[in-house]
């Protein structure tokens, strides 16, 4: 089976959620029969060293323009050479302009997100959601199949776009657990990242935006910090938000206790996982999946969440003590304490590995893509 999958950014160039799915789409889906062709923007060298597997189609600084013009040119230039079996959208920005070109073949869209309502969230102006919302609603009446991370994004699909429910499928993300499972103790992880040895340490990654519940894990470390004077809060992830909450750090007087890394390379970042004594992920909106709740497992490291969408759907099953009883700074506080104190019990390292291999294995993960994919073709 041969798709054309149109995605967003080259992971290894440009971290996030979509680009590492869509970047390990990529890796698995040849091994289950998936013969893969991709699309995305980025640096000349991802061709390159994709062995022409991934075309790139714009560079990532250019104008919006020129990246819709360059997706349409790269997207004739593919179709007229070869025979596809079906379309494949991770990212209808880069669809929206090539609808009219696909020449009646299906089309699958994963959905990573409402793009329109998470601008909505983060505040952007009335008419950039108006428009985001009309692209997305065009794309997603032009597909077929849509694969789905989460029970939340099921509903969110199917009452913000009318999709019918008969459609969406439920896959959830994969993990390369050989990736997050090194073989380094927690205090070895903390020696090569030059973080306190002795200190309890907590790790949360996140892009630095309205809707990660920043603010309010920062506020709960005051609390947190009373409790236990040597906490140690990392946070790493870049953002529109770095200046307010370093500006919060220091106002609530956490410079010692909590840190900004900024953006940390990928290769660091199943060390920051081990060093951890368990992640927080405090998103209070919008979370369809949540990626780093596994990559955090698959580390052997437990993970605290809040009971927000796809949060809960990954930890309840295996940890009731892993979802916390809210979103508000008060919550948060209480449940990192309880954590700490013991009085919350958190899974062992090998019962996270194995919860993850289990249910969250890349390789089952193809094979369930690829039948609905074998459903969109016939």
């Amino acid at each position: 089976m041969k798709n054309l999958q149109i995605g967003m950014s080259w992971f290894p160039e440009r971290a996030g959620g979509l680009n590492r799915y869509y970047y390990d789409c990529h890796r698995y889906l040849p091994t289950v029969g998936i013969e893969f062709q991709g699309l995305v923007i980025g640096s000349p060298q991802v061709t390159e060293s994709t062995g022409d597997t991934i075309t790139v189609f714009a560079d990532s600084n250019g104008s919006l323009i020129k990246r819709c013009l360059g997706v349409r040119k790269s997207f004739k230039k593919l179709i007229s050479q070869q025979d596809y079996d079906l379309i494949i959208s991770h990212f209808v920005l880069y669809t929206f302009p090539i609808l009219n070109l696909t020449k009646d073949l299906p089309l699958v869209t994963h959905f990573h997100g409402p793009w329109a309502l998470e601008s909505d969230v983060e505040v952007q102006k009335p008419i950039a959601i108006w428009v985001k919302k009309y692209i997305e609603k065009t794309v997603y009446n032009n597909s077929s199949q849509f694969i789905v991370l989460s029970q939340t994004f099921r509903d969110i699909l199917h009452q913000e776009y009318q999709v019918p429910l008969e459609t969406i499928n439920i896959i959830p993300g994969g993990v390369d657990i050989d990736r997050f499972n090194i073989n380094l103790s927690p205090a070895e992880a903390r020696s090569i990242l030059s973080w306190h040895q002795a200190r309890p340490t907590i790790f949360c990654i996140r892009r630095l935006a309205k809707r990660m519940g920043l603010e309010n894990l920062i506020t709960a470390m005051v609390a947190v910090r009373d409790r236990y004077p040597d906490i140690m809060l990392y946070i790493a992830g870049k953002g529109a938000l770095a200046d307010t909450l370093q500006t919060q750090i220091t106002e609530l007087g956490l410079t010692n206790h909590v840190q900004l890394l900024g953006y940390i390379p990928d290769e660091q970042l199943p060390l920051c996982y081990r060093a951890a004594n368990f992640s927080v992920v405090p998103t209070v909106a919008l979370e369809g999946f949540g990626l780093i709740v596994v990559e955090s497992l698959a580390a052997g490291t437990p993970v605290l969440g809040t009971p927000i969408g796809g949060i809960p759907e990954i930890l309840r099953p295996f940890s009731e003590d892993l979802v916390l009883e809210g979103v508000d700074s008060k919550q948060l506080a209480s449940g990192i304490i309880e954590a700490l104190s013991g009085d919350r019990i958190l899974p062992s390292r090998e019962a996270c590995l194995n919860y993850v291999q289990q249910n969250y294995n890349w390789q089952e993960i193809a094979q369930r893509i690829k039948l609905v994919y074998q459903k969109a073709s016939k």
